[in-house]
């Protein structure tokens, strides 16, 4: 972990999104439209409040926003959620942020009688990092989409169920 303790709060500020820009550009995996996918959603939850359809973990050091975990109920499904996205700043790869994000997200989903999680991500090289990170945390390939994104990008698609 790091020196300093992790603070995790679940509230979104007014401030959020430019520090959501900031951590999915500083990653160097995303493009500009997944970078303004990312913002929109903490827009919305900001604009909608609890009737968003997106929940948010933010993990802070010093006070500052250093990841941030997005997740949801998936629509017309009994029990399943997808994890939207969670990054961490890249500066801190390595320190286990992200695995405490991720747990501390499941538990809130456990809580929300949640008992799957989805996540979607890309086939591409870039994407290398987070496929491991996801298999590492237990989770399984459970589908790939062959071409999904565009030609060579497939979508991979992971699960962890019994939460």
């Amino acid at each position: 972990m790091t020196d300093r303790p992790i603070e995790l709060r679940y509230d979104v500020r007014a401030d959020d999104p430019e520090s959501v820009r900031r951590l999915v550009e500083s990653s160097g995996a995303f493009s500009p439209v997944e970078v303004e996918v990312a913002v929109e959603l903490v827009e919305d939850r900001l604009r909608r409040g609890p009737q968003s359809d997106y929940q948010f973990v933010f993990a802070e050091l010093g006070g500052r926003t250093v990841a941030y975990a997005c997740y949801g109920p998936i629509p017309l499904t009994a029990a399943g959620f997808d994890l939207y996205w969670i990054v961490v700043e890249k500066s801190l790869h390595g320190r286990k942020i992200g695995k405490a994000l991720l747990e501390k997200t499941e538990e809130l989903v456990r809580q929300a009688g949640g008992r799957r999680i989805y996540v979607e991500t890309s086939s591409r090289k870039e994407y290398s990092p987070a496929r491991g990170f996801y298999l590492r945390c237990g989770y399984r390939q459970e589908a790939l989409l062959k071409d999904f994104y565009a030609p060579g990008d497939d979508k991979v698609i992971f699960l962890k169920d019994a939460l």
